[in-house]
């Protein structure tokens, strides 16, 4: 039987373990956060326990989460570290979501497991609002063969759309698809502010 030492030693480790992740990215990619060092970062995730599960949850499912720095974001994230999913594609383990649970819902037949938006949430994320996901995709290609949500405007959203977008033929595209559709190769980039 493990000790209480033992148990709580674990979740230090796999800290470590993440932050050591991050931090090999965040090196790697340094056009992500030209204004950024790496010690600004460990900073700001000492003593945030619920920011690093969220973190090891974008990991967990595929989102290769690394700091951005992001021309969309204005005032809301002035001060912060904004964290967010960069991998090439959409993330794998969270693909074939409906919009929301109102588009989930909605769907009489063929239902998938679940939503973007509620996920998002269940993890501490948002998703990329239109603005933040082309500003990203200034930061190199994203979802060449994917798509991904995007945060909704409500206006759009009571009318039964909802916002994807992807990048084809050297650019970043925003389209529109019913909230209660799903495909495959369709899932979400977060959004995680520190």
């Amino acid at each position: 039987m493990a000790t209480k030492a033992a148990k709580a030693a674990a979740p230090q480790d796999e800290h470590q373990a993440l932050l050591a992740t991050l931090q090999q990215r965040f090196e790697q990619h340094p056009q992500r956060h030209p204004t950024t060092t790496w010690a600004q970062v460990q900073a700001r995730l000492t003593d945030q326990p619920q920011a690093l599960r969220t973190l090891a949850a974008m990991e967990a499912t595929g989102g290769e989460p690394d700091v951005v720095e992001l021309a969309g974001q204005g005032d809301q994230t002035k001060g912060a570290i904004a964290f967010c999913d960069c991998a090439p594609e959409s993330p794998t383990g969270r693909r074939s979501l409906c919009y929301d649970d109102a588009g989930l819902q909605s769907r009489k037949e063929n239902r998938p497991a679940g939503s973007a938006v509620e996920m998002a949430a269940a993890m501490g994320l948002r998703l990329l609002c239109e603005a933040e996901y082309l500003a990203l995709q200034t930061l190199g290609p994203f979802d060449q063969k994917t798509s991904s949500w995007l945060l909704t405007p409500e206006a759009l959203r009571r009318e039964g759309g909802a916002l994807f977008g992807d990048y084809r033929y050297g650019r970043g595209f925003v389209y529109h698809n019913g909230a209660q559709s799903y495909y495959a190769a369709r899932g979400f980039r977060g959004l995680l502010v520190v």
